[in-house]
Protein backbone atom coordinates (compact mmCIF):
# COMPACT_ATOMS: atom_id res chain seq x y z
CA UNK A 1 0.00 0.00 0.00
CA UNK A 2 3.05 2.47 0.63
CA UNK A 3 4.52 1.70 -2.03
CA UNK A 4 1.45 2.90 -4.22
CA UNK A 5 1.36 6.11 -2.45
CA UNK A 6 4.94 6.89 -2.94
CA UNK A 7 4.11 6.27 -6.76
CA UNK A 8 1.06 8.33 -6.75
CA UNK A 9 3.09 11.24 -4.77
CA UNK A 10 6.23 10.87 -7.50
CA UNK A 11 3.68 11.71 -10.39
CA UNK A 12 2.27 14.47 -8.37
CA UNK A 13 6.39 15.89 -8.15
CA UNK A 14 6.89 15.04 -12.02
CA UNK A 15 3.81 17.02 -12.67
CA UNK A 16 5.16 20.46 -11.11
CA UNK A 17 8.24 19.89 -12.61
CA UNK A 18 6.43 18.95 -16.41
CA UNK A 19 4.42 22.82 -15.45
CA UNK A 20 8.19 24.09 -14.83
CA UNK A 21 8.15 24.17 -11.12
CA UNK A 22 11.14 24.05 -9.50
CA UNK A 23 10.79 20.54 -7.16
CA UNK A 24 13.18 21.99 -4.49
CA UNK A 25 13.44 25.62 -4.27
CA UNK A 26 15.87 27.38 -1.29
CA UNK A 27 14.65 31.07 -1.94
CA UNK A 28 12.19 30.56 0.77
CA UNK A 29 11.92 33.63 3.27
CA UNK A 30 10.34 33.47 6.47
CA UNK A 31 9.77 36.41 8.75
CA UNK A 32 7.14 34.76 11.54
CA UNK A 33 6.23 31.77 13.30
CA UNK A 34 2.95 29.70 14.33
CA UNK A 35 3.84 30.81 17.86
CA UNK A 36 4.36 34.88 17.25
CA UNK A 37 1.25 34.79 15.54
CA UNK A 38 -0.44 33.25 17.96
CA UNK A 39 1.12 35.48 21.03
CA UNK A 40 0.26 38.96 19.19
CA UNK A 41 -3.14 38.10 17.92
CA UNK A 42 -5.34 34.81 19.76
CA UNK A 43 -6.33 37.53 22.31
CA UNK A 44 -7.61 40.25 19.25
CA UNK A 45 -10.93 40.36 17.96
CA UNK A 46 -11.70 40.13 14.58
CA UNK A 47 -12.40 43.41 13.86
CA UNK A 48 -8.81 44.52 15.18
CA UNK A 49 -7.55 41.57 13.11
CA UNK A 50 -9.04 43.46 10.22
CA UNK A 51 -7.25 46.64 10.44
CA UNK A 52 -3.96 45.50 10.89
CA UNK A 53 -2.78 45.10 7.35
CA UNK A 54 0.00 42.97 7.77
CA UNK A 55 0.73 40.18 5.83
CA UNK A 56 2.63 37.15 7.18
CA UNK A 57 5.21 34.72 5.68
CA UNK A 58 5.49 31.59 7.00
CA UNK A 59 6.75 27.87 6.12
CA UNK A 60 6.33 24.48 7.48
CA UNK A 61 5.20 20.85 7.52
CA UNK A 62 1.20 20.48 6.03
CA UNK A 63 0.12 18.13 8.76
CA UNK A 64 -3.82 18.52 8.36
CA UNK A 65 -5.98 18.99 5.18
CA UNK A 66 -9.82 19.36 4.22
CA UNK A 67 -11.08 19.91 0.94
CA UNK A 68 -14.13 22.03 0.63
CA UNK A 69 -14.01 21.91 -3.65
CA UNK A 70 -13.10 25.65 -4.46
CA UNK A 71 -11.19 26.39 -0.69
CA UNK A 72 -9.10 24.10 1.52
CA UNK A 73 -8.34 24.60 5.43
CA UNK A 74 -4.78 23.43 6.19
CA UNK A 75 -3.15 22.75 9.75
CA UNK A 76 0.94 24.32 9.43
CA UNK A 77 3.60 22.96 11.72
CA UNK A 78 6.87 24.71 11.96
CA UNK A 79 9.47 24.74 14.95
CA UNK A 80 6.97 26.37 17.12
CA UNK A 81 3.80 24.90 16.79
CA UNK A 82 0.54 24.61 14.81
CA UNK A 83 -1.82 27.32 12.87
CA UNK A 84 -4.43 26.98 10.95
CA UNK A 85 -4.15 28.11 7.27
CA UNK A 86 -7.12 29.47 4.79
CA UNK A 87 -6.97 28.87 0.97
CA UNK A 88 -9.18 29.24 -1.47
CA UNK A 89 -9.42 29.62 -5.20
CA UNK A 90 -9.72 33.45 -5.54
CA UNK A 91 -7.31 34.00 -2.97
CA UNK A 92 -4.16 32.56 -4.44
CA UNK A 93 -5.67 32.46 -8.38
CA UNK A 94 -6.37 28.98 -10.66
CA UNK A 95 -3.04 28.21 -11.80
CA UNK A 96 -1.58 28.01 -8.13
CA UNK A 97 -4.78 26.72 -6.81
CA UNK A 98 -4.59 24.00 -9.41
CA UNK A 99 -0.75 23.12 -8.42
CA UNK A 100 -1.82 23.63 -4.53
CA UNK A 101 -4.47 20.37 -5.70
CA UNK A 102 -1.00 18.03 -5.62
CA UNK A 103 0.11 18.91 -2.08
CA UNK A 104 -0.33 16.17 0.80
CA UNK A 105 0.12 15.49 3.98
CA UNK A 106 3.66 15.75 5.33
CA UNK A 107 4.77 18.66 2.31
CA UNK A 108 7.00 21.59 3.77
CA UNK A 109 4.85 24.26 2.03
CA UNK A 110 5.44 28.27 2.13
CA UNK A 111 2.18 30.83 3.35
CA UNK A 112 1.73 34.39 2.85
CA UNK A 113 -1.14 36.16 3.66
CA UNK A 114 -2.70 38.36 6.63
CA UNK A 115 -4.89 36.89 9.74
CA UNK A 116 -8.86 36.47 10.50
CA UNK A 117 -10.68 34.51 12.97
CA UNK A 118 -13.02 32.47 11.64
CA UNK A 119 -16.23 32.15 12.97
CA UNK A 120 -15.21 29.14 15.50
CA UNK A 121 -12.79 32.24 16.98
CA UNK A 122 -9.44 30.11 15.39
CA UNK A 123 -6.56 32.12 14.23
CA UNK A 124 -6.01 31.60 10.75
CA UNK A 125 -3.50 33.08 8.18
CA UNK A 126 -5.75 33.66 4.62
CA UNK A 127 -3.06 32.68 1.90
CA UNK A 128 -2.46 34.86 -0.74
CA UNK A 129 0.10 32.94 -1.91
CA UNK A 130 1.30 29.06 -1.19
CA UNK A 131 4.03 27.57 -2.56
CA UNK A 132 5.70 23.98 -2.39
CA UNK A 133 9.30 23.72 -1.12
CA UNK A 134 9.45 20.11 -0.35
CA UNK A 135 7.78 17.12 -1.59
CA UNK A 136 7.19 14.47 1.08
CA UNK A 137 7.39 11.21 -1.11
CA UNK A 138 6.80 9.13 1.79
CA UNK A 139 3.18 9.32 3.74
CA UNK A 140 3.50 9.61 7.35
CA UNK A 141 2.71 6.51 9.33
CA UNK A 142 -0.77 5.22 9.45
CA UNK A 143 -2.68 6.32 12.41
CA UNK A 144 0.34 9.05 13.01
CA UNK A 145 -1.67 11.14 15.35
CA UNK A 146 0.23 10.04 18.48
CA UNK A 147 2.90 7.35 17.19
CA UNK A 148 3.33 4.85 19.58
CA UNK A 149 5.43 1.87 18.28
CA UNK A 150 8.44 2.60 20.49
CA UNK A 151 10.57 1.20 17.44
CA UNK A 152 9.81 3.22 15.33
CA UNK A 153 10.41 6.14 17.53
CA UNK A 154 13.53 5.17 18.54
CA UNK A 155 14.71 4.24 15.11
CA UNK A 156 13.27 6.83 13.16
CA UNK A 157 13.13 10.04 15.41
CA UNK A 158 12.63 12.05 12.89
CA UNK A 159 8.88 10.47 12.44
CA UNK A 160 8.41 10.62 16.18
CA UNK A 161 9.58 14.30 16.44
CA UNK A 162 6.95 15.14 13.20
CA UNK A 163 4.02 13.70 14.67
CA UNK A 164 4.76 13.62 18.52
CA UNK A 165 4.62 16.90 20.52
CA UNK A 166 5.19 15.64 23.80
CA UNK A 167 8.63 14.18 21.86
CA UNK A 168 9.19 17.16 20.47
CA UNK A 169 8.84 19.03 24.06
CA UNK A 170 11.31 16.68 26.04
CA UNK A 171 13.89 17.71 23.69
CA UNK A 172 13.50 21.35 23.68
CA UNK A 173 13.45 20.97 27.43
CA UNK A 174 16.65 19.17 27.13
CA UNK A 175 18.07 21.50 25.75
CA UNK A 176 16.52 24.27 28.44
CA UNK A 177 17.89 22.59 31.39
CA UNK A 178 21.66 22.16 29.80
CA UNK A 179 21.43 26.30 29.02
CA UNK A 180 20.19 26.46 32.62
CA UNK A 181 23.48 24.37 33.67
CA UNK A 182 25.91 26.43 32.27
CA UNK A 183 23.96 29.73 33.69
CA UNK A 184 24.35 28.24 37.14
CA UNK A 185 27.73 27.57 36.86
CA UNK A 186 28.92 30.27 34.66
CA UNK A 187 27.96 32.65 37.31
CA UNK A 188 29.40 30.70 39.79
CA UNK A 189 32.99 31.64 38.31
CA UNK A 190 33.75 27.90 36.30
CA UNK A 191 35.18 27.97 33.49
CA UNK A 192 33.54 25.84 30.34
CA UNK A 193 36.22 23.46 29.10
CA UNK A 194 36.85 21.01 26.10
CA UNK A 195 39.00 17.86 26.78
CA UNK A 196 40.12 15.25 24.45
CA UNK A 197 37.42 12.30 24.12
CA UNK A 198 40.62 9.57 22.80
CA UNK A 199 42.79 8.90 25.64
CA UNK A 200 45.69 6.49 25.64
CA UNK A 201 44.57 4.84 28.97
CA UNK A 202 41.02 4.42 29.95
CA UNK A 203 40.67 6.71 33.07
CA UNK A 204 38.57 8.30 35.45
CA UNK A 205 35.83 5.66 36.30
CA UNK A 206 35.78 1.98 37.05
CA UNK A 207 34.20 0.88 33.63
CA UNK A 208 34.72 -1.00 30.47
CA UNK A 209 35.95 1.06 27.32
CA UNK A 210 35.56 1.30 23.91
CA UNK A 211 38.88 0.63 21.77
CA UNK A 212 40.29 2.00 18.95
CA UNK A 213 43.31 2.32 16.84
CA UNK A 214 45.12 5.29 15.43
CA UNK A 215 46.68 4.38 12.09
CA UNK A 216 49.17 7.75 12.24
CA UNK A 217 49.90 7.61 15.68
CA UNK A 218 50.51 3.57 15.58
CA UNK A 219 48.03 3.15 19.01
CA UNK A 220 45.46 2.00 20.64
CA UNK A 221 43.15 4.95 22.00
CA UNK A 222 40.13 4.88 24.48
CA UNK A 223 36.85 6.34 23.80
CA UNK A 224 36.81 8.50 27.39
CA UNK A 225 34.67 6.62 30.16
CA UNK A 226 35.23 9.77 32.09
CA UNK A 227 36.97 12.84 31.45
CA UNK A 228 38.04 13.22 35.28
CA UNK A 229 41.83 13.28 35.09
CA UNK A 230 42.36 15.70 32.55
CA UNK A 231 39.89 18.19 34.49
CA UNK A 232 41.92 17.27 37.41
CA UNK A 233 45.12 18.59 35.37
CA UNK A 234 43.53 21.79 34.36
CA UNK A 235 42.92 21.84 38.57
CA UNK A 236 46.50 21.63 38.98
CA UNK A 237 47.21 23.80 35.84
CA UNK A 238 45.81 26.63 38.33
CA UNK A 239 42.28 26.76 37.14
CA UNK A 240 40.40 26.08 39.36
CA UNK A 241 37.09 26.06 39.02
CA UNK A 242 36.29 23.85 35.42
CA UNK A 243 33.75 22.04 33.77
CA UNK A 244 32.73 20.26 31.22
CA UNK A 245 29.68 19.42 29.58
CA UNK A 246 30.85 16.26 28.06
CA UNK A 247 29.78 12.58 26.28
CA UNK A 248 31.40 9.86 27.77
CA UNK A 249 31.41 5.86 26.62
CA UNK A 250 31.08 2.62 28.24
CA UNK A 251 30.76 -0.67 26.71
CA UNK A 252 28.39 -1.94 29.38
CA UNK A 253 24.61 -2.95 29.46
CA UNK A 254 21.62 -0.84 27.69
CA UNK A 255 18.76 -0.29 29.86
CA UNK A 256 16.19 2.01 30.27
CA UNK A 257 18.72 3.37 32.75
CA UNK A 258 21.81 3.24 30.73
CA UNK A 259 23.10 3.90 27.10
CA UNK A 260 26.70 3.33 25.65
CA UNK A 261 27.17 6.86 24.93
CA UNK A 262 25.93 9.49 27.66
CA UNK A 263 25.81 12.89 28.21
CA UNK A 264 27.45 14.08 31.83
CA UNK A 265 28.07 17.49 33.47
CA UNK A 266 31.74 17.06 35.56
CA UNK A 267 32.93 20.03 37.88
CA UNK A 268 35.89 20.52 39.98
CA UNK A 269 36.23 23.62 42.56
CA UNK A 270 39.22 23.82 44.58
CA UNK A 271 39.78 24.81 48.11
CA UNK A 272 36.20 23.10 48.38
CA UNK A 273 35.22 19.64 50.03
CA UNK A 274 32.39 17.36 49.07
CA UNK A 275 30.11 18.72 51.55
CA UNK A 276 30.14 21.96 50.24
CA UNK A 277 29.60 20.09 46.77
CA UNK A 278 26.17 18.94 48.52
CA UNK A 279 25.25 22.14 49.27
CA UNK A 280 25.97 23.25 45.54
CA UNK A 281 23.95 20.03 44.13
CA UNK A 282 21.05 21.18 46.10
CA UNK A 283 21.06 24.58 44.82
CA UNK A 284 21.61 23.32 41.17
CA UNK A 285 18.83 20.97 40.74
CA UNK A 286 16.41 23.78 43.03
CA UNK A 287 17.20 26.11 40.05
CA UNK A 288 16.58 23.85 37.07
CA UNK A 289 12.93 22.57 39.45
CA UNK A 290 12.04 26.34 40.09
CA UNK A 291 12.30 27.06 36.40
CA UNK A 292 10.98 24.24 35.14
CA UNK A 293 8.02 23.80 37.54
CA UNK A 294 8.12 27.11 39.54
CA UNK A 295 8.34 24.78 42.60
CA UNK A 296 10.49 22.45 44.77
CA UNK A 297 7.72 19.48 43.90
CA UNK A 298 7.01 17.86 41.04
CA UNK A 299 5.79 14.46 40.18
CA UNK A 300 7.70 11.78 38.65
CA UNK A 301 6.06 8.44 37.79
CA UNK A 302 3.53 9.01 39.92
CA UNK A 303 5.94 9.35 42.48
CA UNK A 304 5.91 13.19 44.12
CA UNK A 305 9.52 14.14 44.39
CA UNK A 306 10.26 17.28 46.69
CA UNK A 307 13.76 18.78 46.03
CA UNK A 308 13.64 21.48 49.55
CA UNK A 309 16.85 21.29 50.99
CA UNK A 310 18.13 20.24 53.31
CA UNK A 311 18.21 16.44 51.39
CA UNK A 312 18.71 13.43 53.49
CA UNK A 313 22.15 12.10 54.19
CA UNK A 314 23.22 8.61 55.10
CA UNK A 315 26.08 6.32 55.18
CA UNK A 316 25.90 3.20 53.05
CA UNK A 317 26.35 1.52 56.01
CA UNK A 318 23.55 2.67 57.99
CA UNK A 319 21.46 2.95 54.61
CA UNK A 320 21.90 -0.88 54.31
CA UNK A 321 20.83 -1.32 58.16
CA UNK A 322 17.89 0.79 57.50
CA UNK A 323 16.33 0.09 54.50
CA UNK A 324 18.06 -3.62 54.02
CA UNK A 325 17.21 -4.73 57.37
CA UNK A 326 20.65 -6.46 57.61
CA UNK A 327 22.40 -7.18 60.91
CA UNK A 328 25.28 -4.42 62.05
CA UNK A 329 27.18 -7.11 62.76
CA UNK A 330 27.43 -8.86 59.62
CA UNK A 331 28.70 -5.65 58.08
CA UNK A 332 31.42 -5.75 60.15
CA UNK A 333 32.88 -9.54 58.92
CA UNK A 334 33.79 -10.30 55.46
CA UNK A 335 33.07 -14.12 55.34
CA UNK A 336 29.55 -13.61 56.91
CA UNK A 337 28.85 -10.77 54.54
CA UNK A 338 29.73 -12.98 51.42
CA UNK A 339 27.48 -15.90 52.48
CA UNK A 340 24.55 -13.65 53.08
CA UNK A 341 25.27 -11.78 49.90
CA UNK A 342 25.64 -15.44 47.87
CA UNK A 343 22.72 -17.18 50.01
CA UNK A 344 20.55 -13.96 48.44
CA UNK A 345 22.00 -14.74 44.67
CA UNK A 346 23.99 -11.93 44.33
CA UNK A 347 27.04 -11.42 42.32
CA UNK A 348 30.03 -11.56 44.49
CA UNK A 349 33.30 -13.33 44.58
CA UNK A 350 35.02 -15.26 47.55
CA UNK A 351 38.28 -12.92 46.99
CA UNK A 352 35.93 -9.56 46.91
CA UNK A 353 36.89 -7.16 49.55
CA UNK A 354 34.62 -6.49 52.58
CA UNK A 355 33.86 -2.85 51.18
CA UNK A 356 33.17 -4.19 47.50
CA UNK A 357 30.48 -7.21 49.25
CA UNK A 358 28.68 -4.36 50.95
CA UNK A 359 28.39 -2.50 47.99
CA UNK A 360 26.91 -5.13 46.12
CA UNK A 361 24.16 -5.67 49.40
CA UNK A 362 23.18 -1.76 48.84
CA UNK A 363 22.89 -1.85 45.32
CA UNK A 364 20.62 -4.89 45.80
CA UNK A 365 18.99 -4.13 48.84
CA UNK A 366 18.83 -0.41 49.16
CA UNK A 367 18.98 1.83 45.81
CA UNK A 368 15.45 1.40 44.52
CA UNK A 369 14.00 2.01 48.11
CA UNK A 370 16.06 5.49 47.92
CA UNK A 371 12.83 7.78 46.30
CA UNK A 372 13.43 11.16 47.85
CA UNK A 373 16.39 12.90 47.13
CA UNK A 374 19.48 11.26 49.23
CA UNK A 375 22.88 11.49 49.68
CA UNK A 376 24.60 8.57 50.55
CA UNK A 377 28.19 8.99 51.83
CA UNK A 378 30.65 6.82 53.44
CA UNK A 379 31.73 4.59 50.61
CA UNK A 380 34.07 2.28 51.07
CA UNK A 381 38.37 3.51 49.92
CA UNK A 382 38.04 -0.15 47.68
CA UNK A 383 35.41 1.36 45.46
CA UNK A 384 36.86 4.63 45.03
CA UNK A 385 40.11 4.86 43.98
CA UNK A 386 40.06 8.40 42.90
CA UNK A 387 39.00 9.84 46.03
CA UNK A 388 40.48 11.28 49.57
CA UNK A 389 40.48 8.99 52.60
CA UNK A 390 38.49 10.14 55.37
CA UNK A 391 40.86 11.71 58.00
CA UNK A 392 38.53 9.92 60.99
CA UNK A 393 37.75 6.92 59.03
CA UNK A 394 40.28 5.56 56.76
CA UNK A 395 38.77 2.76 55.52
CA UNK A 396 36.12 5.11 53.87
CA UNK A 397 36.12 7.65 51.49
CA UNK A 398 34.82 11.34 51.68
CA UNK A 399 32.33 10.94 49.12
CA UNK A 400 28.99 10.93 48.37
CA UNK A 401 26.21 9.92 45.30
CA UNK A 402 22.98 11.20 44.95
CA UNK A 403 20.11 8.93 44.82
CA UNK A 404 16.30 9.98 43.52
CA UNK A 405 13.67 7.67 42.73
CA UNK A 406 15.74 4.97 42.92
CA UNK A 407 18.92 5.73 40.83
CA UNK A 408 21.81 7.18 40.63
CA UNK A 409 22.03 10.93 39.55
CA UNK A 410 25.22 12.40 40.63
CA UNK A 411 28.65 11.01 42.03
CA UNK A 412 31.18 12.95 43.81
CA UNK A 413 33.70 13.33 46.27
CA UNK A 414 36.91 15.25 47.91
CA UNK A 415 39.75 14.65 45.30
CA UNK A 416 42.63 12.48 46.63
CA UNK A 417 45.77 14.86 45.99
CA UNK A 418 48.59 13.02 47.65
CA UNK A 419 50.48 11.16 44.70
CA UNK A 420 52.11 8.49 46.54
CA UNK A 421 48.47 7.57 47.90
CA UNK A 422 47.23 7.34 44.58
CA UNK A 423 50.15 5.22 43.10
CA UNK A 424 48.98 2.80 45.92
CA UNK A 425 45.44 2.61 44.55
CA UNK A 426 45.87 2.65 41.08
CA UNK A 427 47.93 -0.54 41.81
CA UNK A 428 45.83 -1.99 44.00
CA UNK A 429 43.31 -1.64 41.12
CA UNK A 430 45.96 -3.37 38.99
CA UNK A 431 45.67 -6.42 41.21
CA UNK A 432 42.02 -6.34 40.61
CA UNK A 433 42.65 -6.46 37.34
CA UNK A 434 44.86 -9.14 36.99
CA UNK A 435 42.40 -11.17 39.48
CA UNK A 436 39.94 -10.50 36.26
CA UNK A 437 37.70 -7.35 37.14
CA UNK A 438 37.91 -5.81 33.63
CA UNK A 439 36.56 -2.58 35.20
CA UNK A 440 39.44 -2.09 37.44
CA UNK A 441 41.46 1.56 36.93
CA UNK A 442 44.60 1.05 34.63
CA UNK A 443 47.78 3.13 36.41
CA UNK A 444 48.53 6.09 34.80
CA UNK A 445 51.68 7.57 35.31
CA UNK A 446 51.22 10.77 33.65
CA UNK A 447 48.36 11.80 36.26
CA UNK A 448 50.85 10.99 39.09
CA UNK A 449 53.21 13.17 37.96
CA UNK A 450 50.57 15.91 37.13
CA UNK A 451 49.97 15.30 41.19
CA UNK A 452 53.68 15.33 42.30
CA UNK A 453 53.38 18.91 40.95
CA UNK A 454 50.44 19.73 43.16
CA UNK A 455 47.19 20.26 43.29
CA UNK A 456 44.83 22.24 45.35
CA UNK A 457 42.52 20.42 47.54
CA UNK A 458 39.80 20.09 45.73
CA UNK A 459 36.19 18.81 45.17
CA UNK A 460 34.42 17.33 42.32
CA UNK A 461 31.36 15.89 40.98
CA UNK A 462 29.57 14.25 37.63
CA UNK A 463 26.00 14.81 37.23
CA UNK A 464 24.14 12.69 34.51
CA UNK A 465 22.66 14.93 32.35
CA UNK A 466 20.63 12.17 30.44
CA UNK A 467 19.12 10.24 34.00
CA UNK A 468 18.34 14.72 34.86
CA UNK A 469 16.47 14.97 32.00
CA UNK A 470 14.55 11.83 32.58
CA UNK A 471 13.71 13.29 35.84
CA UNK A 472 12.28 16.30 34.96
CA UNK A 473 10.38 15.67 31.91
CA UNK A 474 8.68 12.30 33.53
CA UNK A 475 10.24 9.93 31.29
CA UNK A 476 10.39 6.33 32.21
CA UNK A 477 13.14 5.56 29.82
CA UNK A 478 16.70 7.17 28.86
CA UNK A 479 15.98 6.19 25.27
CA UNK A 480 13.00 9.17 25.61
CA UNK A 481 15.42 11.69 26.21
CA UNK A 482 18.47 10.49 23.99
CA UNK A 483 17.31 11.70 20.36
CA UNK A 484 19.13 8.49 18.62
CA UNK A 485 19.71 6.04 21.31
CA UNK A 486 21.86 2.88 20.37
CA UNK A 487 19.49 0.20 19.80
CA UNK A 488 20.24 -3.74 18.67
CA UNK A 489 20.40 -3.64 14.24
CA UNK A 490 17.58 -4.82 12.92
CA UNK A 491 18.57 -8.04 10.89
CA UNK A 492 19.50 -6.50 7.16
CA UNK A 493 19.34 -2.81 8.22
CA UNK A 494 21.01 0.16 9.86
CA UNK A 495 20.00 0.39 13.67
Amino acid sequence: MEDELVRIRREKLQALAGEGIESYPNDAKVTDTAETLHRRFDEKTPEELAGTGETFDLAGRLMALRNFGKASFLNLQDRTGKIQVYVKKDGIGEESFARFQKFDIGDIVSVSGPVFKTRTGELTVEAKHVRLLSKALRPLPEKWHGLTDVEIRYRQRHLDLIVNPGSREVFLKRSRIIRMIREFMNERDFLEVETPMMHPLAGGAMAKPFKTHHNTLGMDLYLRIAPELYLKRLVVGGLERVYEINRNFRNEGISTFHNPEFTMIEFYMAYATFEDLMVITEELLNHVASDLFGSSRFTYQGTEIDLTPPWKRISVRDAVIEYGNVDPAILEDRERLYRFAEERGMEVKESDPLGKLLMTVFEETVEEKLLQPTFVTGYPIEVSPLSRRNSKEPDVADRFELYIHGREIANAFSELNDPADQRERFLQQLREREAGDEEAHAMDEDYITALEYGMPPTAGEGIGIDRLVMLFTDSPSIRDVILYPQLRAKEGTTP
